[in-house]
Formats: structure tokens, C-alpha cells, sequence
């Protein structure tokens, strides 16, 4: 390992290169840097590194997910206007997939300027593609929400893609672009904690939808107990439903779940990559 490395990040963690490429990457961005001079950088740059690894948490929004969740969303639609709460949305992102336009083996949903396909190794029925939903709120709660309509919360995102992932790259900055358009309510929270309060204000005659992509994983059983508890409390008052992860059984991708509140009743939909990129739906 170059000895500057070790300096700048002397804590060898499993995701130190990924912090200490991102922070390459977000200097990279501003042209204060050059993949062409990595030497040049690690010697002009190493208190900001060194600075970014430490500090600065890992940030992305993969929004290809939002391909392999659009047929959940469909699917537990009840005919009202949907109400939407992302736990742990970082930029939300996933919070304005109704904007985007799908496109699936037996047949598209949507329009928008970004288009979101991938390998529907088990596609979702074309009725279901069939049906048509409105959003009436967005709201997100994360612990770093990223405001990707400034310049550095756009950077920061773009920062955390690996800088040879062209085709990933472009279709982050699209997506962006469509938020700034129509930006979600991100809050800045431990959604644990918020999650009562944000459950009583709600929107009359609306459905309200909580999901999560990945997030869930990292909170310990008693944080998870709260959660639930907190969706089977504020059910009694109106049925609502959680689209949530897991890692699937075989552990090849998340298993995409509902669960309906108050009872607690579960449902798997379906089996999609950890990023987005194919689908098993009703697997």
C-alpha cells in the first residue's frame, strides 16, 4: 500500500476504499483533480482526504431499485391517492418513482425523461402494469438526507459511484435532475424515533405507503421491535402497509416484501438484485 494511503486513513475498515476513492472522486467532480495525477492528488489533497474518510459517511441512492419497486407499489395500491414515507431515503430519489417510465417484458408504466429497464427474469403480469396511481406527498427520513439540488449534495452522490460507471453515472444525474424538478420532504432524523409522529399526520383519504430499501438492516432487534411497533399502532387507526427488504433466502438479492398493519401479515412479491438489476417477480 502507498504510504500516503496510510497516513490519510490509517483506519483500515472494509470500506476505506470506497471512502477514500469517493473523496478522490468528489475532487475529481469540481476539477480541483485529475484520475491522469493521482500522485499529484494525494500529495495537494491529503488533509481533505484524510478529513472525508473519517467523516464523511457513506452516501448513494440507487435509483435503479425503484424498477423493481414500482410493481409493489402497484400492486398494494387500493385505488387511493398515495401518501409516501421512505425510512433512510438519502436523497430520495426512490421517493419520486412515479416520474420515471418503466419498461418490462409484458409492457411499460409511466413516462418521464429517465427510462428504467432491466433482466425481468420472472416479469410482473401486464394488469398490474395496468394500473395507474397518484402521489399526493413524498416524505423521507434519514439521518444524512442528501439535497441534491445544491451543488456539493449533487456531487456527494455522484462521488460514491465507482467514476468508471458510466451508464450508472448518467442515469444518477437524470434522476436528479427529475427531483430538483419535484423535490420530496427529506427530514433529518432517527426515523425509529420520528416514525410515531410521522405516522399521525397524515393525509385524509389517502393510502398511506412506508417503505425501505436496505436500510432496516443495520438497526438492532430492539430498534426493529420499535419500528413495528410503532406501523401496528398507527395501523389501528387506519390500515397501512410497509414495503420493506431483506436478504433473500439463498442470500442472491433482497427479498421484496409487504406487510399490513395492524395484523402484521406478510407477503413476499418478489426477488430482485441488490442494485436493481434483474427481477423474479412472484418468486
Amino acid at each position: 500500500m502507498d504510504a500516503r494511503v496510510d497516513d490519510i486513513a490509517p483506519d483500515l475498515g472494509w470500506d476505506l476504499p470506497l471512502r477514500l476513492l469517493s473523496g478522490l472522486h468528489y475532487l475529481v467532480l469540481g476539477g480541483e483533480a485529475s484520475w491522469d495525477d493521482l500522485d499529484g492528488a494525494l500529495d495537494r489533497h491529503a488533509d481533505m482526504l484524510a478529513s472525508w474518510t473519517a467523516q464523511q459517511e457513506v452516501q448513494t441512492n440507487e435509483v435503479q431499485r425503484s424498477w423493481a419497486l414500482l410493481p409493489a407499489f402497484l400492486s398494494v395500491s387500493d385505488g387511493r391517492p398515495l401518501d409516501l414515507l421512505e425510512l433512510g431515503p438519502s436523497a430520495g430519489l426512490n421517493l419520486v418513482w412515479d416520474h420515471y417510465r418503466y419498461r418490462y417484458r409484458t409492457g411499460g408504466w409511466g413516462s418521464g425523461t429517465l427510462e428504467l429497464t432491466g433482466d425481468d427474469r420472472i416479469p410482473p403480469p401486464a394488469e398490474l402494469l395496468a394500473r395507474d396511481v397518484r402521489v399526493i406527498r413524498r416524505r423521507g427520513v434519514d439521518l444524512s438526507p442528501v439535497d441534491v439540488t445544491t451543488e456539493r449534495g449533487s456531487r456527494l452522490l455522484q462521488a460514491f459511484v465507482w467514476a468508471d460507471q458510466e451508464e450508472r453515472l448518467e442515469r444518477l444525474r437524470r434522476a436528479m435532475e427529475v427531483v430538483r424538478r419535484d423535490p420530496p420532504q427529506l427530514m433529518q432524523g432517527d426515523y425509529v424515533d420520528a416514525l410515531p409522529s410521522l405516522l399521525r399526520n397524515r393525509r385524509e383519504g389517502a393510502q398511506l405507503i412506508v417503505f425501505q430499501t436496505a436500510s432496516t438492516m443495520y438497526l438492532d432487534r430492539s430498534s426493529s421491535d420499535r419500528l413495528r411497533s410503532a406501523l401496528r399502532e398507527a395501523g389501528r387507526e387506519d390500515a397501512l402497509v410497509f414495503i420493506t427488504t431483506g436478504r433473500a433466502p439463498d442470500d442472491d438479492g433482497f427479498a421484496l416484501e409487504v406487510e399490513r398493519f395492524p395484523d402484521g401479515s406478510s407477503e413476499r412479491l418478489a426477488v430482485f438484485d441488490f442494485h436493481g438489476a434483474w427481477l423474479d417477480w412472484g418468486r
